[in-house]
């Protein structure tokens, strides 16, 4: 791949250099991260993509959401387009450490929460052709994959990661706890059900009606959101600790 344009392959010498994290908080292989960051311009796009994509997928609940909450509902479509906004925002050499935070939050938090939910609820999504269940199932766990590239570039601050944890938070306390403006806007699960089809809209169907939201399937959503929530925030903010542990090890060692 030596032979493409550096718009569309950086060369290694343009990437941050790896700081040494400790495995929790970079797990991923220095070449992965690596070729993320290599290939960047191609995975800012992808993720556009995914974001359009996502948005459609979302047309029969934003049907019946109000309209004053759309941007909490389509929780993954939003997840990618913080990313594409953070890689293009480095790529540029630009920095928005709250940008850089959001992605990591959306990535993660969605990343892991839908295949959660997929396997959960996997009898109730028998309605979806099993190449688009995978295609679900895999893009999300490279949302969560690709979560683990941002650190090579953010700092994650604790402003940063305040803002993020605001952001998801609120999400959190709309989708599953204090829902206001009708009920709650977590994205539908299988076991819940909404009135009628009134009509399709780029062949996705128009619904009307009340929204259904059974005690049992909504607790298990619930769990699995706050679960990985709070997972990001523990992380962004342990992986600020560990870049800053290093930054003192460096000078330490540099002192000697």
């Amino acid at each position: 791949m030596s032979s493409l344009p550096s718009w569309l392959y950086r060369p290694r010498t343009s990437l941050p250099d790896p700081e040494g994290l400790p495995r929790y908080v970079a797990p991923l292989p220095t070449w992965l991260e690596d070729l993320g960051l290599r290939l960047v311009w191609p995975v800012v796009l992808a993720n556009v993509l995914g974001t359009l994509f996502g948005f459609w997928y979302y047309v029969p609940q934003l049907s019946v959401e109000p309209t004053a909450l759309w941007v909490f509902v389509p929780d993954s479509p939003m997840a990618t387009l913080f990313v594409a906004c953070s890689l293009a925002l480095w790529a540029s050499g630009r920095g928005r450490e709250w940008v850089h935070a959001l992605g990591f939050y959306g990535c993660l938090v969605l990343g892991l929460w839908t295949p959660f939910v997929l396997l959960v609820f996997r009898a109730g999504f028998s309605y979806l052709p099993l190449p688009m269940y995978a295609f679900l199932f895999c893009s999300h766990l490279a949302m969560a994959v690709e979560a683990f590239v941002i650190h090579r570039y953010a700092e994650f601050r604790v402003r940063a990661v305040a803002v993020a944890f605001a952001w998801y938070l609120a999400n959190l306390l709309l989708d599953y706890f204090v829902p206001v403006l009708g009920t709650p806007h977590h994205t539908f699960v299988p076991a819940e059900s909404v009135g009628y089809a009134v009509g399709s809209f780029l062949g996705q169907p128009l619904l009307s009606g009340p929204i259904a939201h059974p005690t049992g399937a909504h607790l298990l959503a619930a769990a699995g959101a706050v679960t990985t929530t709070l997972l990001a925030t523990f992380l962004a903010l342990a992986t600020r600790v560990a870049k800053l542990r290093v930054r003192v090890g460096a000078g330490a060692g540099a002192a000697d």
